[in-house]
């Protein structure tokens, strides 16, 4: 009699302990959902998306992680040079902004800055230049530089793609150019645009109309080929890319009264009036609330 008594108690005892654990675990602001995050709602008469050229499109409110519209965002597409999103990501992984490196080849293939053998430039510089004026040249000269040269490069772009849970992405260089092996989705590229603007230098970057960059013989004068930065409010980057087989695409941070979206466009034959169809019904159809 006794021994059932004292299991029993020691049975209550550990039942009220467990409940206060649970409780306090509760309770502890570390650990609840954050609730001032504004979430949006679709408006009670949502309007249909606007019609549009592109193949593929994802859109995601970037503060509540909440899809906001998705159509084919699984496909595999031709990245084009959206794909230097992560060429910078693995850039700033492995190097300091301030190494010197020295350029070795031209490489006059796609889009380009011009930039020539001998001339001495930042790693920052170089992401000016891919990130800004999408110079294929600067992509590929940070990827031969780097420890095991363009091949390690590549592949280390294909862990980070893991690391950030792109299961619909391959990478095969570091420009875009395209390549049966090199492939992404609107949805992957809108996640991809996630970790690159959580990078201050990268934000900022990808946000700069123009910009020169002096090197030890010349400078270049680099030109976003964003047409909306600038144009359209709000919209803060963050990259485009085109190829004859991806077509034109765009991947586009948009931040208007604080609610910040990412728009991402596959395939299109007119990637800005598609982003700025798609800018304008999230805005005119969406409203924020906190929970």
């Amino acid at each position: 009699m006794i021994r059932r008594f004292l299991s029993s108690t020691a049975l209550i005892l550990v039942v009220l302990l467990v409940g206060f654990w649970v409780k306090n675990i509760i309770a502890s602001p570390g650990l609840v959902p954050d609730t001032a995050t504004p979430v949006p709602l679709p408006e009670s008469k949502l309007m249909s998306p606007p019609e549009i050229s592109a193949k593929s499109v994802f859109i995601l409110d970037s503060a509540s992680q909440n899809v906001l519209y998705q159509k084919n965002s699984d496909d595999q597409k031709y990245p084009a040079s959206t794909t230097k999103m992560m060429t910078a990501l693995v850039v700033l992984d492995h190097y300091s902004v301030s190494q010197i490196i020295t350029v070795t080849t031209a490489y006059p293939d796609g889009q380009n800055a011009g930039l020539k053998p001998g001339e001495e430039m930042t790693v920052e510089q170089l992401l000016y230049a891919m990130l800004v004026q999408s110079a294929n040249d600067a992509a590929e000269i940070l990827a031969e530089n780097f420890p095991g040269g363009r091949t390690a490069f590549v592949q280390k772009m294909n862990d980070y793609a893991v690391r950030l849970h792109l299961s619909h992405t391959h990478f095969a260089n570091p420009t875009g150019l395209d390549e049966d092996s090199h492939y992404s989705t609107a949805a992957d590229l809108t996640r991809l645009a996630q970790a690159v603007l959580n990078h201050p230098l990268l934000a900022k970057i990808v946000s700069t109309e123009n910009a020169v960059v002096a090197t030890n013989t010349s400078p270049h004068v680099l030109t976003n080929v964003n047409q909306l930065l600038g144009k359209v409010p709000g919209v803060l980057g963050i990259k485009t890319g085109f190829t004859d087989l991806a077509g034109q695409t765009l991947v586009t941070y948009v931040n208007r009264d604080n609610h910040p979206v990412i728009i991402t466009v596959l395939e299109s034959v007119d990637r800005f009036a598609d982003t700025q169809a798609l800018i304008t019904w999230v805005y005119q159809n969406f409203t924020w609330t906190t929970q």
